[in-house]
């Protein structure tokens, strides 16, 4: 990675800043339950990455659900919402939150592409204490195209008024490795167990933690 040109780093959430994917894959599972909707589990995790509105939109169209998309993708959101504003604690991936006062004390720009919801996002970076670092954040709901688009990676870019080739991508599954790929930015692939079996051999690396990563950005 070239030092000059890493200006800002984009980091996805679930799955990098927290370890959230397991929590995601046992509400779902009860919501596929509820719904009447059958979805192996490669099919599951084929779908980390991607908004709410993207996955029902599928899985509605492959049941033939007959309830709206907008009904079942609000309940979706506020079941979520109820239980993560329930929990005790939540905490940040292991030395994520060296890494993000690294950057900041290096003047690299630090900014947010997540395919969840906006509320739910605030909560969850509130928990985590860490939403100071973020200058530009995007949600899913903020965006028409989900990942693997690169729309959301672009739209964070340009709020932070930096080129796509200045940025550095870390996401956890393929969907936001190739939408990162797609926008035209490096791309650090964390391999996170939890995230379901994730292809990220499009990133330019790939790591299974967070020690400083300094000299993997070149910076």
């Amino acid at each position: 990675m070239n030092k000059q040109c890493t200006k800002a780093v984009i980091f996805d959430m679930d799955g990098v800043l927290v370890d959230s994917e397991p929590m995601y894959f046992e509400i779902e599972r009860y919501l596929f339950s509820y719904f009447k909707v059958n979805v192996s589990k490669e099919q599951h995790e084929a779908l980390v990455g991607t908004s709410l509105e993207n996955m029902w939109e599928k899985l509605i169209k492959d049941n033939n659900l007959k309830q709206s998309k907008e009904k079942i993708v609000d309940y979706h959101k506020k079941y979520v919402i109820k239980h993560v504003e329930g929990l005790r604690e939540l905490l940040p991936t292991k030395n994520i939150k060296e890494l993000l006062e690294d950057l900041k004390e290096k003047d690299i720009k630090i900014g947010l592409a997540s395919s969840s919801p906006k509320d739910l996002i605030n909560i969850i970076l509130n928990k985590l204490n860490i939403k100071k670092f973020f200058q530009i954040i995007v949600s899913g709901d903020e965006v028409e195209k989900s990942k693997p688009h690169p729309e959301i990676f672009i739209k964070v870019a340009q709020l932070l008024n930096v080129a796509p080739n200045e940025c550095v991508v870390i996401e956890d599954s393929s969907n936001g490795v190739n939408a990162a790929v797609a926008a035209g930015m490096k791309c650090i692939g964390f391999s996170n167990p939890h995230s379901g079996k994730q292809n990220l051999e499009n990133a330019d690396i790939i790591i299974n933690e967070f020690p400083n990563i300094s000299s993997y950005l070149d910076i």
